[in-house]
């Protein structure tokens, strides 16, 4: 992946209501579970996340806590945070879902990683390194969680 090359993205469709896919994503205790990096260890239960300017914790799988600041947000549609180290300003990658209702029961789920705004020289390799396959992989883990409970 080249420098230009800053957004990353995978989608599918999934046999499930867009508000209970939502709320697996506006659940940080529920994030791990269906994590396709590998990367979320834990998070403490009770963040469920409702507006802009929200921030939830999540502990990562090497022990570090990361600061998730919510900028983008619209109930049962759209979600996307910025992570930052605790006590620290985002350095500037951002998480998106996206969530499109085809019916009652059928979804479209968009997953991006955008790190057009990270200038943290020293956070480029591990940008680098989630690829539309650890994205894809999280969809999927997600489809099979939302599915499975229909």
């Amino acid at each position: 992946m080249s420098d230009d090359q800053r957004i990353v993205t995978a989608s599918r469709v999934v046999a499930a209501p867009a508000a209970d896919i939502f709320e697996l994503i506006a659940d940080p205790a529920r994030q791990p579970e269906w994590d396709g990096n590998d990367n979320l260890g834990h998070a403490p239960p009770g963040q469920r996340v409702r507006s802009v300017g929200d921030v939830f914790t999540m502990e990562l799988t090497k022990g570090a806590v990361r600061e998730n600041h919510v900028v983008e947000f619209e109930e049962g549609r759209r979600i996307a945070w910025t992570p930052a180290p605790r006590g620290e300003a985002p350095p500037g990658h951002l998480w998106r879902w996206e969530l499109e209702p085809s019916d009652d029961s059928t979804t479209l789920v968009r997953h991006t990683y955008d790190w057009t705004n990270l200038t943290d020289q020293r956070r480029f390799e591990r940008a680098r390194s989630t690829t539309a396959a650890n994205l894809q992989a999280s969809v999927d883990r997600l489809a099979a969680l939302a599915e499975a409970t229909e």
